[in-house]
């Protein structure tokens, strides 16, 4: 027998482990309330637009976050702004955030420590009036109006202005590029506020948040949330831009969605600049060229135009070039298309009307554009530039007295956005026809059900109002920092050391199992980075998504096949990469990981309409299969970055999941499993919205595993971040009524009441599903037990971790029924491990790693490579990987390994 009832019950009540740890876990609690800042890729950036980040603290050991100070590794002090992020239960904070200026010549190390916080030089300091919210950084002043289409309707620098009317704006077609009737209507929107909220006043970082939606004559759509990030020492606000896709498919295609800026132009033509970041240059030229001409005007003004200063004085000019000056064209437009992640193309022409040509072509573009003359100018810059593909960076009327600067998020070059379903109904129009579906492509296909309207995107951009030209070293910089944002991060051993996220340890690098179970995991992260790579898992809605199994016949992923396809966080990817990255501090599974986190927290979530709050399952696109449910939009998946970054739009997406239970009275997730017929069928299909039937009003159907832990991670996290008990209240009550089940977990569910957060009925059947632990309640419950007092729960929890993988006879002479729905043996030996470490128990340990080792991955996998070249790993799916690397984590951190046989 795997454990006693009096062991699971003395468990409970102590919350402890009498198992000895690995090294590792045992760390210290704090020397002191301070810490260590690396720069994620190793060295400082030659310039910085500003850092924030988050940083954790071990419970009762700092009270105040205004109580800390900033200094370099040579002890000088830096201005930093610092906020609570998350409390312990004892008021102490778990996680501050913090943010330092913005400047040229970073220090190489950060400290954070008690004392007090210095103030920037150049103050990030805001204004309100009635119609608009001032904010100014040193000598710039941004003005933000309450209403109206621009979002920044000038930003003036010494009574100048540099920059104005920076608007969002949208296209969009009635027809599909390609399928386009005898005439076209095309229709133009532009932002429109809704409402205006001040986030942070300084001094060192100021947020302005923006909502609105895209205007135009008949209507207005897509909504937007803007944040606005303002800091000390730079020229540039940062702008997190996200977009809620809510057109209807069949008849709204986006043709264009971007970011545009009007910007002065002072000054001869052969003084204005244009500037745009290749793949590892600069694009340098002038709106009128002085270079290569035949007729030479001298060096001085050759120079001067190369290096973006102002020529001589054209008085100065030779006698005979001064009259030829006025029939050199002016090209007034600059266009750089990246129509995917393998290829841009940059042309100019001289004014709307004329024929472009082509200037270059090359691979990725850096994403970085600048128009201006030695009298001001403004540059814009767009994160993951060709990973977002098709994107487009357009300067345009550089000749006239205003230029428009755009960034294009979808590119106006590129074919019409097309959200349609990407298949037919195939006769699918009741529940035995889907289920019949589903077993031979494994979608879970629902007319009226595969619809994108809901679902977001957020990008990341930067617009700088500068008082000249900069000189390429600079636009060099500003180009390095969009490409590839620099960050600051605590260490491995710092995070740690916080007793943060739950179980996890740092590597071990004693013992060869150890050390073998360290390079497999390697190995699979460095196989999905690279494959990501190599398969181009790039575009506007991909971008941060892997797929989720492999055809071995065609030696491709199955990205045609059912949910077989885009992998939407099954089975916990995200948290893979992120334990990852905690254990080891690299580079490259932080970047991973925070584009996963991007993608699937918007993408493959709903944040409009009857699913707001619920995802999609794994499918072909990443809307398309009709199982929407908690255990995507999980907040599991999220809080870390959330953490690690201060991110506001990740909060923003956390805070929206704490109600959203609720969309489960309109989504009755099991409603094809018990092979009930339809409330109705409108024709052509299904209703897009089930009630789950037979149960009372405010009362659902909710699974313990991928339901109701995923509500638990959105409910602990805003009780961590607010410090309010009736989120923590909610938790402990659907605990407690779980344990006061007749079968408790192995119910797998039962019936939940919304008002109390209790199950309230059900339970008395026992109901094993593969599926309850392997979506983030594993991690959610390693953080949650140790703060609640819950014991009857832990001892219920405890009992389902040490005998959902006990051998089938122990458990049938115990349950008095053969074990059935036990799959995933593999993912579930750290549910072995993890009542293992809480009971003390050496022989479960023991059969933890057997578990570990028998189960469906095995533990020597290697690479190989097709003759074709095409590099796989046999017998590999994203869900295995993700739940080995889990297990493996976990099972480090909990049992020693020198148990295993």
């Amino acid at each position: 027998m795997p454990c006693s009832r009096r062991a699971l019950l003395r468990a409970g009540l102590l919350g402890g482990a009498a198992l000895s740890l690995p090294a590792p876990v045992l760390a210290a609690a704090s020397s002191g309330a301070h810490a260590e800042l690396h720069w994620l890729d190793g060295t400082a950036p030659d310039w910085d637009a500003g850092q924030t980040f988050g940083l954790p603290w071990p419970r009762g050991t700092l009270r105040h976050a205004g109580h800390l100070a900033a200094r370099t590794e040579g002890g000088a002090v830096l201005p930093v702004q610092s906020w609570p992020l998350a409390y312990w239960p004892d008021g102490s904070i778990k996680w501050s955030g913090h943010s330092l200026p913005a400047g040229h010549h970073a220090p190489g190390h950060v400290r954070i420590a008690a004392g007090r916080a210095a103030s920037p030089v150049e103050k990030a300091s805001v204004e309100q009036q009635a119609d608009a919210v001032l904010v100014t950084v040193g000598p710039t002043r941004w003005r933000i109006p309450r209403s109206g289409s621009a979002v920044i309707a000038s930003a003036e620098r010494d009574g100048q202005v540099l920059l104005r009317d920076v608007a969002l704006v949208a296209r969009a077609q009635d027809a599909a590029s390609g399928e386009e009737a005898d005439t076209l209507s095309q229709h133009h929107f532009i932002s429109r506020i809704d409402g205006v909220t001040i986030e942070q006043t300084g001094p060192v970082r100021a947020v302005i948040k923006i909502d609105g939606v895209h205007s135009g004559e008949a209507r207005a759509w897509l909504p937007f949330s803007l944040r606005l990030y303002f800091t000390s020492g730079s020229d540039a606000v940062r702008i997190v831009h996200s977009v809620i896709w809510d057109g209807d498919a069949e008849h709204d295609f986006l043709s264009g969605l971007g970011v545009t800026a009007q910007v002065p132009m002072r000054g001869a033509l052969h003084d204005r600049h244009v500037r745009l970041a290749t793949g590892e240059g600069l694009f340098a030229e002038a709106v009128r060229p002085l270079t290569g001409l035949r007729r030479d005007p001298g060096e001085a003004f050759r120079q001067a135009q190369i290096d973006g200063r102002a020529t001589p004085d054209v008085a100065t000019l030779p006698e005979k070039f001064a009259p030829l000056l006025e029939s050199i064209p002016a090209w007034g437009d600059f266009r750089l298309f990246q129509g995917s992640s393998e290829g841009f193309v940059l042309t100019k022409r001289t004014r709307k009307g004329r024929a472009p040509i082509q200037s270059l072509e090359g691979h990725r573009a850096r994403g970085l554009a600048y128009v201006g003359s030695p009298r001001g100018g403004a540059a814009i810059g767009m994160a993951d530039f060709w990973k977002r593909h098709p994107v487009q960076l357009d300067i345009a009327e550089a000749s006239g007295d205003e230029a428009r600067l755009t960034a294009w998020l979808w590119a106006p070059d590129a074919p019409a956005m097309d959200m349609r379903s990407y298949r037919d109904a195939l006769g699918m129009t009741d529940y035995p026809a889907q289920n019949r579906g589903l077993d031979v492509t494994y979608e879970d296909y629902e007319p009226g059900w595969d619809s994108a309207k809901g679902i977001a995107r957020t990008n990341e951009l930067w617009l700088w109002a500068l008082p000249a030209t900069p000189d390429a070293a600079t636009l060099e910089s500003y180009a390095a920092h969009v490409a590839r944002p620099p960050r600051l991060q605590a260490s491995p051993a710092q995070i740690r050391a916080a007793g943060v996220f739950g179980d996890w340890a740092l590597p071990t690098v004693t013992g060869p199992a150890a050390q073998a179970v360290e390079r497999q995991n390697d190995l699979l992260l460095g196989h999905y980075r690279d494959e990501i790579e190599r398969r181009h898992w790039y575009g506007f809605w991909n971008h941060g998504d892997v797929m989720h199994s492999y055809d071995a016949d065609r030696h491709q992923w199955r990205y045609d096949i059912g949910g077989y396809a885009w992998d939407n966080s099954e089975l916990s990817t995200d948290l893979w990469l992120w334990y990852s990255y905690l254990r080891t501090g690299r580079a490259d599974l932080f970047r991973m990981a925070e584009a996963m986190t991007r993608h699937t927290g918007e993408v493959d979530v709903y944040h409009a309409g009857p699913w707001a709050g619920l995802g999609t399952r794994h499918g072909v696109q990443h809307w398309s299969d009709s199982s929407k449910q908690p255990r995507v939009s999980n907040a599991a998946y999220r809080r870390i970055y959330y953490y690690l970054t201060g991110d506001e739009r990740v909060g923003d997406l956390m805070r929206a999941l704490v109600h959203s239970d609720r969309a489960l009275q309109k989504v009755d997730i099991g409603r094809k499993v018990a092979d009930r017929a339809p409330e109705s069928l409108p024709p052509g299909g299904v209703a897009a919205v089930t009630r789950p039937q037979g149960l009372p009003e405010g009362v659902i159907q909710l699974q313990f595993g991928t339901s109701w832990g995923s509500l638990v991670a959105a409910w602990f996290t805003e009780w961590e971040r607010t410090g309010d008990r009736r989120w923590r209240d909610r938790i402990v009550a659907g605990m407690d009524s779980i344990a006061a089940l007749p079968r408790q977990w192995w119910a797998g569910g039962a019936n939940f009441d919304l008002a109390s957060g209790r199950f309230i009925s059900g339970g008395d059947q026992i109901s094993v599903s593969h599926l309850n632990a392997v979506f983030g309640i594993v991690e959610i419950m390693a953080e949650v037990l140790p703060l609640v007092d819950a014991p009857r729960y832990r001892a219920a929890w405890i009992d389902y971790c040490a005998w959902y993988n006990a051998p089938a006879a122990e458990w049938q002479r115990r349950f008095g029924e053969r074990p059935r729905g036990h799959n995933l043996r593999q993912a579930h030996s750290r549910l072995t491990a993890y009542a293992a470490h809480a009971l003390g128990d050496r022989a479960l340990a023991r059969r933890a790693w057997e578990e570990f080792h028998g189960g469906e991955l095995a533990s020597n996998l290697t690479e190989t490579t097709t003759a074709d070249g095409t590099v796989e790993v046999p017998g590999l799916s994203t869900n295995s990987a993700a739940q080995w690397g889990l297990a493996a984590i976990q099972n480090l951190a909990l049992v020693p390994i020198d148990l295993q046989t």
